[in-house]
């Protein structure tokens, strides 16, 4: 099973990616070793996150939201 998630950052913006496992990938992000946006903006909290069958499904959603603006994110976000 694969996870979309979104973190919101120190400087409150939204960062979107796709994992198998959520809790070890947002303790990648606040140790500074997940990737080059979110090193600068520890530390990070999820605040959403959705579960699909493959990867390829993961990633043509992550796709999809990251092109969304950031209004719309936090309407998905607040459910």
């Amino acid at each position: 099973m694969w996870h979309l998630y979104i973190i919101r950052c120190a400087d409150n913006s939204l960062y979107t990616g796709i994992t198998k496992d959520v809790s070890r990938r947002i303790g990648e992000h606040n140790l500074k070793t997940g990737c080059n946006y979110t090193r600068a903006r520890t530390p990070v909290e999820l605040v959403y996150q959705e579960s699909h069958p493959t990867r390829s499904s993961a990633l043509k959603r992550e796709i999809r939201i990251k092109q969304w603006p950031r209004a719309k994110k936090l309407d998905l976000i607040d459910g």
